[in-house]
């Protein structure tokens, strides 16, 4: 249960890429009354022994649950650290000929997402690069996928892509605090020092100036993904952080082919030969 509450307080009061029910769900780990994290639909927690998973010289490298920047794994969230570091070892790794995004996520969060993006892009034409969805693929997550190979994003019929976009909680605490008697007191230097901590309220001038950080991370999330698939940045604004299951997000060039994931793995390795 620990490591929920350490996820859920390093997303709180930043910039997500993340669907708004796992958001919900933080939330809910903030106020104290967090699921177990089989709730999260995850699994159990218990942290992966190794980074990726070798099936005929085809690298499996599970991005599974909320996405933060750290250094590990669990089956319900997985840092882009981690990722990296199997990413690139799979990359130098001459036994390995293909890498696989094994994706189920809903995202979330920001920092560290597009840095791990770009390492993918990069690496485009070393080695075969493939995001099979074994569910969906939202948000940072789908930001992960789309740096793949063109060509090689596979989602299930009841798969999903898409949530282009940012979300920011801010969680005020100041209410339940004067109901305990709790008064919190800040000495800070400079105007705006203390905005966004959640013992006080959102300023109007802070909240304006925090819309504006989402905008500006909207906009790189839009522009990234563009050039990822090879799509107008219009056309991929337009989605508005909508999600789209299976055929309607291959209809939007937000994936490639709906396939099943046993079915998409098979279709890659007939392609190696």
């Amino acid at each position: 249960m620990s490591q929920i509450f350490e996820v859920a307080r390093r997303l709180s009061n930043r910039p997500l890429a993340l669907v708004q029910g796992e958001a919900d769900l933080l939330a809910a780990a903030l106020r104290g009354d967090a699921p177990a994290p089989e709730a999260f639909g995850y699994g159990r927690s218990a942290e992966r022994d190794r980074q990726y998973g070798l099936i005929d010289g085809v690298a499996i490298i599970p991005v599974k649950g909320v996405l933060f920047q750290g250094g590990w794994g669990w089956s319900w969230a997985t840092g882009y650290d981690w990722i990296r570091q199997g990413f690139l070892t799979a990359v130098a790794d001459p036994e390995v000929r293909a890498i696989v995004l094994d994706v189920d996520s809903p995202g979330g969060e920001v920092a560290g997402c597009f840095d791990l993006v770009d390492t993918i892009y990069a690496a485009r034409g070393t080695k075969p690069l493939a995001a099979i969805l074994s569910e969906s693929a939202y948000s940072a997550a789908y930001a992960l996928a789309s740096a793949v190979d063109p060509g090689r994003v596979y989602v299930p019929r009841t798969g999903g892509t898409g949530s282009i976009g940012v979300i920011w909680m801010h969680v005020d605490w100041s209410a339940a605090l004067a109901e305990h008697g709790i008064k919190v007191t800040f000495i800070t230097y400079g105007d705006c020092k203390a905005d966004g901590h959640p013992e006080i309220p959102l300023s109007k001038e802070a909240r304006k100036r925090f819309q504006a950080d989402v905008d500006m991370m909207g906009d790189l999330f839009v522009e990234t993904v563009a050039r990822n698939r090879n799509l107008p940045a219009a056309k991929v604004r337009g989605t508005q952080a909508a999600t789209f299951l299976g055929q309607q997000g291959v209809d939007l060039g937000l994936a490639d082919a709906v396939m099943a994931p046993d079915a998409a793995f098979l279709a890659l390795l007939d392609e190696l030969g």
